[in-house]
């Protein structure tokens, strides 16, 4: 498999006063066109907004830092007005009309992963803006837009031509947009930095997962997602998906060192990762994870919406389940090595606390 695994950073798209819109081009990352994997992260400096869009492609979007408001149309549904903070999961099927805005002085940024296998480019996400100097008004004719919408040419004059602004865009601190309410974030939102851990190993490392149980909107997009949070100095066991699906990795903060191996037992990609990266492991092949003295976490997201994974090392490895006689005669080693190999690991999960 000739493609270059190497993570990256992404690159600016577009941005003004009120933020920026930056993405991770298939070009540059091989593995978003071959996977069908977009990528794209949105920060938003006070009073910014992102203005109302739909995509070609269904989403999870992963607030990295500060807090705001985001709304949220589903198709044939009314508008939630959520308030969002780090750690929120939002399931985005195809269809939702979504907008972003920051109130606060601290910068927001959400990272957006998401399936471009039905979108217009492979490899990215293609964003259809309602308003904006690239919105859909700029598009028709007066007269298509005073008939669909029924207004005089004065009206339609004012919609197509007062906003000088794309994508991205600084209100005046004196516009008040809608309130958020609690309630909207039913069904629609995980806080994955106080949901309940679903591993939690001491010194080793834990993990909250998003699947069809927790926000059962992630079966409509496909798409399942962890948290993971390694310990300083700890490792991730080698394992893979053996459900053929695809790991996109951002790495939230910290730094380590990964290894993926891949057909033929060739290790593929030997690197140190950093805060702000991406990477991508191709399907079935094996990647592990050595973080740094000060922890590593990353956020995830698995091609299919409740992924399963095959562990070679720890308490679950798959070694253990092989019979002795088995492990001897593949390895061409004595049943005393065996033993030794069997023998490690035994009450470990799928982190490994530092040597001591």
């Amino acid at each position: 498999m000739d493609v270059d695994l190497t993570p990256k950073l992404p690159k600016n798209v577009c941005g003004g006063d009120g933020g920026s819109y930056q993405a991770w081009c298939p070009d540059d990352l091989g593995m978003l066109k071959r996977g069908n994997i977009g990528a794209a992260k949105l920060g938003l400096q006070k009073n910014g907004l992102a203005l109302p869009r739909y995509s070609d492609s269904a989403k999870v979007a992963y607030v990295l830092q500060g807090n705001g408001v985001a709304g949220i149309v589903l198709p044939e549904k009314d508008e939630k007005v959520i308030g969002i903070r780090k750690g929120d999961a939002i399931a985005l099927p195809f269809g939702a009309v979504t907008w972003w805005y920051n109130k606060e002085d601290a910068e927001l940024v959400v990272l957006f992963l998401g399936d471009t296998s039905k979108g217009h480019n492979a490899g990215s996400f293609t964003d259809f803006y309602l308003t904006g100097t690239n919105g859909i008004f700029t598009g028709f004719s007066s007269e298509f837009v005073s008939r669909a919408w029924d207004v005089d040419e004065s009206t339609v004059k004012a919609l197509v031509g007062s906003q000088s602004g794309k994508g991205i865009v600084k209100l005046d601190g004196s516009i008040k947009l809608p309130d958020p309410k609690k309630e909207d974030r039913d069904r629609l939102v995980y806080n994955c930095e106080e949901a309940p851990l679903d591993v939690d190993i001491k010194n080793g490392g834990r993990v909250v997962v998003l699947n069809t149980k927790n926000l059962p909107l992630v079966a409509e997009i496909g798409l399942g997602a962890d948290l993971v949070k390694l310990d300083g100095g700890a490792m991730c066991s080698p394992g893979f998906s053996c459900d053929s699906a695809l790991q996109v990795t951002y790495i939230v903060s910290g730094s380590g060192r990964v290894q993926v191996v891949g057909v033929d037992g060739k290790r593929v990609l030997e690197t140190t990762v950093k805060a702000g990266q991406l990477f991508i492991v191709p399907r079935f092949f094996v990647v592990s994870k050595i973080c740094d003295p000060d922890g590593m976490s990353w956020f995830s997201i698995i091609t299919t919406p409740n992924p399963i994974f095959t562990h070679l090392a720890g308490r679950t490895s798959v070694w253990k389940a092989l019979s002795p006689a088995v492990l001897e005669a593949s390895f061409k080693v004595s049943s005393e090595v065996e033993k030794k190999f069997r023998g490690t690991r035994t009450s470990d999960e799928i982190f490994f606390p530092p040597s001591k």
